[in-house]
């Protein structure tokens, strides 16, 4: 789903640099795409690995090798990356509203 995303958001974010008034070469453009999409892969992973890790944590206090401390630790750390996907999500979903609606 996030994946998904990357194409809209470096769209957006060229969209958002090209109505400067100053031009940007195309090189440049294409860096800062490559360079967002860069920073939005990373953090998709970081979101997989703080579910993955609060799913073992889980499981970890079931087979009774972790505390309940931890696993309240860990569920609420993934329920904070689960927040912040979805407001990005909500900001990608609403920047290509706005886009779309723009006259040609």
């Amino acid at each position: 789903m996030i994946g998904a995303l990357l194409p809209l958001a470096a769209s957006a974010l060229q969209a958002a640099t090209t109505t400067a008034p100053a031009v940007a070469s195309q090189a440049s453009t294409a860096a800062a795409g490559s360079d967002f999409g860069a920073a939005m892969a990373q953090a998709s992973g970081d979101a997989l690995k703080t579910m993955r890790t609060a799913e073992s944590t889980s499981m970890a206090a079931l087979e009774g090798k972790a505390s309940a401390s931890e696993v309240v630790t860990s569920v609420m750390s993934a329920e904070r990356m689960l927040q912040t996907t979805l407001a990005i999500r909500d900001k990608a979903v609403s920047a290509y509203q706005q886009i779309s609606q723009m006259q040609i």
